[in-house]
């Protein structure tokens, strides 16, 4: 699953936990309340353990501040 859709489908299910929990607590229902706060915990914790997404981000700022290295040395150079 790419990192976009994997956003995607968290941020809906972030959502309608919240929206679970929200009625849930409207109308009197604990267990709807509960499973909309499970649901939310659970979108939390896979952003929270997605190991492969915090090695891309590090690998990119890795990246990134290399080139910018490189490139500061080049303007020297230029000088």
């Amino acid at each position: 699953m790419t990192s976009f859709k994997r956003k995607f489908n968290r941020a809906k299910d972030k959502f309608a936990g919240e929206v679970k929990e929200a009625a849930g607590k409207i109308t009197g229902n604990e267990q709807l309340e509960l499973k909309g706060k499970i649901q939310s915990a659970k979108v939390d914790f896979k952003d929270n353990m997605d190991i492969n997404e915090k090695i891309h981000e590090t690998k990119e700022n890795i990246a990134r501040k290399l080139n910018d290295k490189i490139d500061e040395k080049k303007d020297k150079k230029r000088k």
